[in-house]
C-alpha cells in the first residue's frame, strides 16, 4: 500500500452511526495507530493518529461527555 492509497484499508463506523446518520467518521487500526476520516467524503483527507495520540483524543471525548467510536 503507497503511502496515499487506503484502497484496501478496512474502514468501520461506530456502533452508534446506526441507520441513516450522516454525520459520521470511519476510522481503521493500523498496527501503529488509527486512521480517521469523513464517511461523507470517503476519498478526501485522512488523519493518522499514534495509538497514545488516539487514546488522548478518545480521553478527551469521553470527558466532554461525547460519544465515541
Amino acid at each position: 500500500m503507497s503511502e496515499n492509497d487506503f484502497s484496501t484499508t478496512r474502514w468501520r463506523k461506530s456502533s452508534y452511526s446506526g441507520g441513516g446518520q450522516t454525520q459520521c467518521v470511519e476510522v481503521a487500526g493500523l498496527g501503529t495507530g488509527v486512521l480517521a476520516r469523513d464517511s461523507k467524503d470517503p476519498d478526501g483527507p485522512v488523519l493518522a493518529f499514534s495509538a497514545g495520540e488516539w487514546r488522548a483524543l478518545l480521553g478527551v471525548l469521553k470527558r466532554d461527555g461525547r460519544q465515541t467510536a
